[in-house]
């Protein structure tokens, strides 16, 4: 059984899900914009619930809604909520982003999401890890249309996806009124390549875009400041 992941302020139980703490969701959850002071926040696809949990630690949002469809996924998300010191503040729900989008009438002003990643191979079986995984089980279309529906006008949508997708997922917003306000980029090591995009987007066309870039490690376990000063208030051993 997988023993529970401990960060500084929550803990987050995992014997059930398919995907496991990843530092992609972390990552999101400590550097998704709340400059605007959100009051309400919504994560898509929220696993664990962990991307939700570092948003009760960081902001005062007095409603966090969370979505997700994996049913073991789901009965963690919950255990994780139930168990932390704002469990009055953050809710799960057990559904699939369409019904959700067809079901509430709620509207957020901070929208997450670590999505679905990798396109499916056709050797690859499906399961609980390859739908958490593969954009088979939403794409980027779905999810835009949803978070338009369900983000306030002045509200911010902040995703973390492959760098590889970041221009055809820019493309797909632009058809959904939604616009890149800041971009994050992160690599490995200095020496690897771009991995993953951080993106925060906003109903409002700004220009010029706010590029930065962030890399993780000097050497094996040795952490840059940058990421260090993201993440410290998180991890236990930072």
């Amino acid at each position: 059984m997988s023993k529970p992941f401990h960060f500084k302020q929550f803990s987050i139980t995992q014997a059930k899900t398919a995907m496991k703490i990843g530092t992609d969701g972390v990552l999101l959850g400590a550097w998704a914009s709340i400059k605007h002071q959100p009051n309400s926040i919504l994560d898509i696809g929220a696993g664990t619930g962990v991307i939700s949990l570092q948003l009760a630690q960081r902001s005062s949002a007095e409603l966090i809604d969370a979505i997700e469809i994996d049913n073991n996924a789901y009965e963690d998300c919950v255990t994780n909520f139930e168990n932390s010191i704002w469990n009055d503040r953050l809710f799960c729900y057990h559904a699939s982003l369409q019904e959700f989008v067809d079901e509430i009438d709620e509207s957020y002003d901070l929208i997450i999401s670590n999505p679905p990643f990798f396109e499916p191979q056709n050797n690859i079986k499906s399961s609980a890890r390859t739908n958490a995984r593969f954009t088979n089980s939403l794409n980027y279309k779905e999810l835009l249309y949803s978070a338009n529906q369900l983000l306030n006008q002045n509200g911010k949508f902040c995703v973390i996806i492959p760098y590889l997708n970041e221009a055809e997922f820019l493309d797909i917003a632009q058809n959904f009124e939604l616009f890149p306000a800041e971009i994050l980029h992160v690599k490995g090591h200095k020496n690897s390549p771009i991995k993953r995009s951080l993106i925060c987007l906003e109903h409002e066309l700004k220009t010029p875009v706010e590029v930065t870039e962030l890399t993780i490690e000097i050497e094996r376990h040795q952490y840059t400041t940058e990421y260090f000063n993201l993440v410290k208030d998180f991890y236990l051993k930072l």
